[in-house]
């Protein structure tokens, strides 16, 4: 296959150039992609774990200092959240909250991804481009070339012409696989923000209703709901 390209582009035009330019940012491209999701994904599942505990435990404060210092996407989602908690907010506040902070975050995750589409697009274009070009320039030559030499020189010129579209074609098929490949992994990096926007509303949900019930009427003064304790930790040291 490599022997093949490499034969493709010497007995190619001028346009072999440009699509193995198109080639290479590609390559480029994929390659920090496929390592930030990668790394995004450990990152993400690390920082929702660690958030859950906290909350699961009502340590508001703690979760939403974490949140601020960690900076992931995940962390900043949830944190959007814990500061609507802090103001006392409601279910659906704080729910909106982290849509926002998911907005905020996607650009992150889906950026230059969609590159690669267009870099495919590119490399077949600049293929047929430079065939067509080729056929051109070789029918031009075969007209004023000798009548004996006409049909040697023709499937040449034919020849070297359709190696650019080969080398085009070459270039963009494994770059849309690349682009499908990691097309998913960010489909599942922003379904498990969802999922993991469901889970801090439903614990958060959990913890301020049925849990305040049960208390003792001495603990009831004291822990109230979840905004409520994440207010008074906020007042005694600010975050």
């Amino acid at each position: 296959m490599i022997d093949t390209a490499v034969r493709f582009f010497q007995e190619g035009g001028f346009f072999m150039f440009p699509i193995a330019i198109v080639l290479i940012v590609g390559i480029i491209v994929a390659i920090e992609r496929y390592v930030y999701l990668s790394a995004q994904k450990i990152i993400n599942r690390r920082d929702f774990n660690r958030l859950h505990q906290m909350i699961a435990k009502r340590d508001f404060k703690g979760a939403l200092n974490y949140a601020q210092e960690s900076g992931s996407a995940m962390s900043t989602m949830i944190g959007f959240g814990l500061q609507r908690l802090a103001r006392r907010q409601g279910r659906e506040d704080i729910e909106y909250a982290m849509e926002e902070g998911l907005l905020d975050v996607m650009p992150r995750i889906e950026k230059r991804t969609q590159y690669l589409a267009t870099l495919a697009n590119i490399a077949t274009l600049l293929g047929l481009l430079g065939t067509i070009i080729g056929l051109i320039a070789a029918f031009t030559a075969v007209a004023a070339a000798d009548p004996a030499q006409k049909a040697s020189l023709l499937s040449q010129s034919i020849s070297v012409a359709m190696n650019t579209t080969a080398f085009g074609l070459m270039s963009a098929i494994p770059i849309l696989l690349i682009h499908s490949v990691l097309q998913t992994k960010t489909n599942e990096i922003v379904d498990s923000f969802e999922m993991a926007g469901i889970k801090v509303l439903n614990l958060l949900s959990d913890g301020s209703g049925s849990r305040a019930g049960v208390q003792p009427q001495a603990q009831a003064a004291t822990a109230a709901t979840p905004a409520a304790a994440l207010a008074g930790a906020n007042a005694r040291t600010p975050v």
